[in-house]
């Protein structure tokens, strides 16, 4: 029982051949390719208006040096929040439960504000890592502390998606199994528990959206320390 709650998180695969690409590429099917005619669809002018009015509030903070990484941050906000949203839609797989994936996008990113910092400011970048007014006994343990916090960020960045959405995905087979054992036995206690499934589900899409959201918020927050 315990082992097929979390079959939902392994690679499906066909022939032997891992689906996880496949999986990837889906939510850019959902978007509309660009055309010459002025006038456009109600979808495709609600998903401008959307990727603008994000791409605005999150390079408010950042100065024009930061602004060349918009497409890339707006970008990976649109592919997270369409997995995560696809996730949640049965016989699918999440690709962003997959530790592995999420540390694939988090360290190169992480890593490329360090290194923007270290180019363009690199006196700035490392003073970052001993506050100002230390005590001079407190400079090498300080020093310690915060390149280890430094170091753990893009880990961070990785576990806490990947736990929000494999406990919301778990909380959720749990309840629904739950549902369909009790359905035969106890009616009433089966439709009660199947509204806290409902109400779980609006929970998990909005802890999709805005993990999606945090993922993205931080690196914006790393590329502002940098920049």
């Amino acid at each position: 029982m315990n082992l097929t709650f979390f079959d939902q998180f392994m690679s499906p695969q066909i022939l032997g051949i891992p689906l996880t690409t496949l999986a990837l590429l889906m939510p850019s099917t959902l978007f509309p390719t660009q055309n010459t005619r002025w006038l456009t669809n109600r979808l495709s002018t609600l998903q401008s208006w959307t990727i603008n009015s994000f791409t605005k509030q999150l390079m408010l903070p950042i100065n024009k040096t930061g602004h060349q990484w918009s497409i890339i941050l707006t970008s990976l906000m649109a592919m997270l929040l369409m997995i995560n949203l696809l996730g949640l839609l049965p016989y699918t797989f999440t690709p962003t439960t997959q530790l592995s994936l999420n540390m694939g996008l988090a360290i190169p990113m992480w890593l490329a504000t360090v290194l923007t910092g270290l180019r363009n400011q690199p006196t700035t970048s490392l003073g970052h890592l001993l506050p100002e007014g230390t005590p001079i006994l407190l400079t090498p343990i300080l020093i310690i502390i915060e390149t280890i916090s430094l170091l753990i960020r893009p880990l961070a960045l990785g576990v806490r998606l990947t736990a929000n959405l494999t406990a919301g995905h778990l909380l959720i087979q749990l309840t629904s199994t739950a549902v369909l054992t009790l359905l035969p036995m106890m009616p009433t206690l089966s439709l009660l528990t199947m509204v806290i499934l409902l109400l779980l589900t609006i929970l998990e899409l909005a802890v999709a959206m805005i993990q999606a959201y945090v993922f993205v918020l931080l690196l914006s927050l790393y590329l502002q320390e940098n920049t």
